[in-house]
């Protein structure tokens, strides 16, 4: 076997790349996770990390992966049969009905097609339905990292409202999370989920919930039992800067030097960055003939994209042939996309130039794998990007 040479492409909708910057923050000695140091350490991220969330509320740190923080999203907030709302927006909003229906709850799905976000109607229709209000939260993933498909949860809390339904609205960001824009509190979520390898630019391992009063509220009479996921003890001690387990300290040097990160660029710049290579990426994939497989223009991701292979083409094997002539990896397609798309991730430390080198490595693969295609589509998002750099220097040199 030839040894690849250059860095490894790292193209799937995570784990992402982990920036230097945040690699040096980690290889830092383990200190006492009860001494002052590390409270000072505590301190500074949980208050930074509600900043990304856009809340004034806690923000619960585990060390797990996303998948522990939908289950205590769930087990902290809810009883055993109680009913949950959710939307069939691809692969992970169904990983999270299963786990839902794993715990003793009864998952309710409004179905969908893959190729959309959730639909704010259909959800306000049925929870006008419920007159008893039965369902008790609403659960939607805002970026469906199977899909590339966002919802848009400002627009799903209104129909809550306008339904006049007290359930409890849950949010998945693990892929929207300081890539795509988001706010906690404005548009009145009560549990977000958020997990460390995406858009924060961290390694597997750690996952969040962010709550609003109410949900803290409800987790006082919630019956589905809970130990290590329960907020009650965690927010207690977090308030004095301690974990009351061993927490991931040296994956928290790392979430302290993402904050910073973030915030020097600014987390407008974050979304604008995030938005312009996606829709150069939706550039290229149209220019050389191929679909994007999410439908509506006003649910496109700036976390990454997926592409439709043509008929007769197999998407696994073609991933296969990048990454052998590349070295790069492309996200695969799940479940019941498998083989069907290719995902190509966009999302955090990522810039102008990575995007034209991983649009490159998809066009040569093309070619290389014999799926038909047109040329080009590298050349259109770099034109894309060029009058996106101009308009941002002109609009500099006006102020």
């Amino acid at each position: 076997m030839t040894t690849p040479q250059g860095r490894h492409f790292l193209q799937i909708p995570g784990p992402t790349n982990v920036p230097d910057r945040v690699l040096r923050a980690m290889d830092r000695p383990t200190i006492d996770h009860r001494g002052p140091e590390f409270q000072a350490l505590a301190l500074r991220v949980l208050a930074g990390i509600r900043t990304i969330f856009k809340t004034e509320q806690p923000v619960v740190i585990y060390p797990a992966s996303g998948t522990g923080a939908w289950e205590a999203a769930l087990v902290n907030s809810l009883s055993a049969g109680d009913r949950v709302l959710m939307f069939e927006t691809g692969h992970f909003a169904s990983l999270w009905k299963a786990l839902a229906e794993r715990l003793g709850l009864q998952p309710e799905f409004i179905a969908g097609d893959w190729r959309h976000g959730a639909d704010p109607a259909a959800i306000e229709a049925r929870l006008r339905e419920d007159r008893g209000h039965a369902i008790k939260a609403v659960c939607v993933v805002h970026n469906e990292t199977s899909t590339g498909c966002v919802s848009p949860i400002g627009a799903v809390r209104k129909a809550i409202d306008a339904a006049g339904h007290p359930a409890l609205l849950m949010v998945d960001t693990i892929s929207s999370l300081a890539s795509i824009d988001y706010r906690h509190d404005e548009w009145g979520v009560d549990v977000t989920v958020g997990g460390s390898q995406k858009g924060l630019m961290l390694p597997p391992g750690l996952s969040f919930n962010a709550v609003s009063e109410k949900a803290v509220a409800a987790s006082k009479t919630a019956g589905l039992p809970r130990s290590y996921w329960d907020w009650g003890e965690m927010l207690a001690i977090n308030a004095k800067g301690f974990f009351p387990f061993t927490p991931a300290t040296n994956l928290l040097y790392g979430l302290d030097a993402a904050i910073d990160m973030l915030h020097e660029e600014g987390l407008e710049r974050v979304f604008e960055r995030h938005a312009r290579h996606g829709e150069a990426t939706r550039r290229a994939v149209r220019s050389w003939g191929l679909e994007v497989l999410c439908q509506e223009p006003a649910h496109y991701s700036g976390s990454l994209t997926a592409v439709l292979m043509p008929a007769g083409h197999d998407a696994d094997r073609f991933r296969g042939t990048v990454l052998d002539a590349f070295n790069m990896s492309l996200g695969n397609g799940l479940s019941k996309l498998a083989g069907r798309v290719f995902r190509i991730g966009h999302l955090g430390h990522f810039n102008d130039l990575t995007l034209i080198g991983t649009l490159g490595g998809v066009e040569m693969g093309l070619e290389v794998a014999g799926v038909p295609h047109k040329a080009g589509g590298v050349q259109a998002a770099m034109d894309f990007l060029a009058q996106q750099q101009e308009s941002q220097a002109a609009s500099h040199a006006a102020e």
